[in-house]
């Protein structure tokens, strides 16, 4: 991460400033908060949520909306953590584990996050690839090579400026948002069901294995590390009000959050509403992308493709940073961000090359960052709810409960993936 300099809205420069109103101030202050959680959110919405939440909905219709439910109130929870550790510390969560743990103990732990990293660079290249070969035609190859150069350039923009890669990552989620709010007006979903699915729980053998990749696509362990990294130049610029500063991340969360939920519910809705409403199997993303065009008219198949290649390209960008929070963190080893890259674009061209099937590649990939989840997750639990490391920032009981129910869910539900699967029940 680089050395940033960011000019907070009360600080002026050159001539006096003409003094704002109450409310247009608050709005100021507020919009130089917002950041950090979008980023870090994009990874909540990338590729491998469109994989998971697609086959969810085409297979199972409204019934696992609940997941992403819960999954959000996690994910909730676990990113303001996150971010309370580096705005309390001055450190991130890898920093403060190679500082407080056992090197044994790290070294699992970058063992597991590295896993992490590779699972989710797979997941956003294949994304970004696929979006470049439905919206413009060009073969998986090129597209994946096009890929790696777009995100070396939106890379690129963090050299003049930290909170210029926050706008153009917030714009690719709006782009997103739209998007799929476009697919949601074409679909025509019914909502009686959408709301009693989204707040009763239903979950049985054959659906394991896509609750656990949806959890494991919602709430994403690489950028639980990153997003204690975002929130420290904003902390060193401020050098002042700590408690200000983790309140208004604690708006940045919710709202960042809850837009990401909105938006993964609607992926699941529209393939409900399109796919299993009429009983059509979908057997890939392409399949999904040809399919709705006929089905909702040649601007659905556009907009699904645009929201595809916005998703890939903002969160494999995401996901090289957070890779460089993980490898400078735990192993205090820094490397170039843009040849960090360059490694891991090898896996995806490698999958993309053999000729794997992208949709089952994306949704195993979401599994696998579900079982790297607790190494990252019970870490950030033990570390915030000490007093001598936190300070007036440790957690509440109440904090602490919850976030303990969060990893016996996230455990209890591995665990019964690998029994359905032993038994092969999923």
């Amino acid at each position: 991460m680089s050395d940033v300099s960011l000019q907070h809205p009360s600080q002026t420069t050159g001539e006096q400033a003409a003094p704002l109103s109450a409310p247009r101030k608050a709005l100021r202050e507020g919009w130089w908060y917002l950041g950090p959680a979008f980023v870090a959110s994009v990874a909540y919405m990338d590729p491998g949520n469109f994989a998971t939440n697609i086959e969810g909905g085409a297979r199972f219709g409204y019934e696992l909306l609940w997941v992403l439910l819960w999954s959000n109130a996690m994910a909730i929870l676990v990113q303001y953590l996150a971010a309370k550790l580096g705005i309390a510390t001055g450190r991130t969560l890898p920093e403060n584990c190679r500082s407080e743990f056992s090197r044994p103990a790290v070294v699992t732990l970058w063992l597991a996050a590295e896993v992490a990293a590779m699972a989710t660079d797979l997941a956003e290249f294949l994304g970004a690839a696929l979006g470049f070969y439905l919206l413009l035609g060009i073969p998986m190859l090129p597209a994946a090579i096009i890929t790696g150069v777009c995100v070396m350039l939106i890379l690129a923009i963090e050299q003049i400026g930290f909170q210029w890669l926050e706008r153009v990552i917030m714009f690719f989620v709006a782009a997103i948002g739209i998007s799929y709010a476009i697919e949601m007006f074409l679909s025509k979903p019914d909502w009686h069901p959408i709301l009693k699915d989204t707040l009763v729980p239903v979950l049985h053998s054959s659906s394991i294995y896509l609750a656990v990749s949806m959890l494991g696509a919602t709430v994403m362990p690489h950028v639980i590390y990153l997003h204690s990294a975002l929130v420290l130049p904003r902390r060193e610029e401020l050098d002042r009000d700590e408690h200000h500063h983790r309140k208004m991340e604690l708006i940045d969360v919710l709202l960042a959050m809850n837009g990401a939920w909105l938006i993964n519910s609607a992926m699941v809705v529209m393939a409900a509403a399109v796919f299993f409403r009429r009983g059509i199997l979908v057997a890939s993303i392409e399949a999904a992308h040809h399919t709705l065009g006929p089905l909702l008219g040649p601007f659905a198949g556009v907009a699904f493709a645009v929201a595809l290649l916005c998703s890939g390209l903002s969160s494999a960008t995401v996901g090289t940073m957070a890779g460089q929070v993980i490898l400078q963190g735990f192993m205090n080893f820094r490397i170039s961000i843009f040849l960090r890259r360059l490694v891991t674009m090898i896996p995806a061209i490698a999958v993309i090359a053999w000729g794997l099937d992208p949709l089952k590649t994306l949704v195993l990939s979401q599994a696998v960052l579900s079982f790297c989840l607790p190494f990252a997750v019970i870490p950030l639990l033990m570390l915030t709810r000490r007093k001598d490391l936190m300070g007036t920032h440790a957690n509440r009981p109440i904090t602490n409960y919850l976030a303990v129910i969060a990893a016996v869910v996230i455990l209890s539900m591995n665990v019964w993936l690998l029994y359905a699967i032993a038994s092969g029940k999923s």
